[in-house]
């Protein structure tokens, strides 16, 4: 079975392959109905989006429908080899506070940094300790997440999944719960190599601005930011990795 042939199920067939997504803390935490899918204001929480002939599925959780935000973003696809893609994931603490990396001082959106930026919310984000693209802080489940997207991916039978981090710190994250790399492994060693005493890019964090600080050489997060901030001279792109269903890579091409 693959994403494809999801809509084809009856619909509670499918919706409980699809909870295999979501951790049960969540479910626990906000009072949601694993089996109904209602919270405890008689709303419906969690949203699955599945199109006929199309190769994605989505899933949203929201506490309340008239939340901004959703505690849980998730999109997977289907690859042309027959795998699956991971290709976007956000959980939010919506009890913490908001940073709105996402539109600028005009209410326009950024698109992740890359078609304009909110210099004052990425400071206040940066000096909070959250990383770039994060408007909450998280909820700490990615390891748990990483449990269940394995056992979703183990029941339609895929044996690979892929991602294309948005970041230099979630290439990091990646790596420290076993994905290793397609591509670019090379050129993320090479960065770590720079970032360290003596490369050019130790050396471009001068303060030329707030997000070229001495010592964010020392975190992937810190990393992040200057990298976000423009500081390799290209944009963090093009680096594809993987996690085999049942076994780590135990890459790390991040030294402090």
């Amino acid at each position: 079975m693959s994403i494809l042939e999801l809509s084809r199920l009856e619909v509670e067939e499918r919706e409980d392959l699809l909870k295999l997504l979501i951790p049960d803390k969540i479910f626990e935490k906000y009072n949601i109905s694993k089996k109904t899918l209602f919270n405890e204001y008689g709303e419906r929480a969690v949203h699955f989006y599945y199109p006929e002939s199309h190769y994605w599925v989505s899933t949203r959780v929201k506490r309340r429908l008239s939340d901004k935000d959703c505690i849980l973003e998730l999109d997977l696809e289907h690859t042309p080899t027959h795998q699956l893609e991971l290709s976007f994931i956000m959980i939010n603490d919506p009890d913490s506070e908001r940073f709105f990396l996402d539109i600028d001082e005009l209410g326009k959106k950024t698109i992740f940094g890359t078609v304009r930026r909110n210099i004052k919310e990425e400071i206040r984000a940066m000096e909070a300790g959250l990383a770039p693209f994060q408007i909450r802080r998280g909820l700490g489940l990615f390891k748990v997440f990483k449990l269940h997207l394995e056992a979703f991916a183990k029941q339609l039978s895929y044996q690979m999944i892929f991602t294309y981090p948005l970041g230099y710190h979630n290439a990091i994250h990646y790596e420290r719960h076993g994905f290793g790399y397609v591509t670019r492994k090379a050129w993320m060693e090479e960065i770590n190599a720079r970032f360290h005493a003596g490369g050019d890019l130790y050396e471009q964090l001068d303060g030329s601005t707030p997000f070229r600080r001495k010592g964010m050489e020392a975190t992937p997060v810190g990393r992040s930011w200057a990298i976000y901030d423009g500081i390799l001279g290209e944009p963090f792109r093009d680096v594809k990795m993987v996690k085999v269903v049942g076994k780590d890579f135990h890459v790390c091409t991040f030294t402090p």
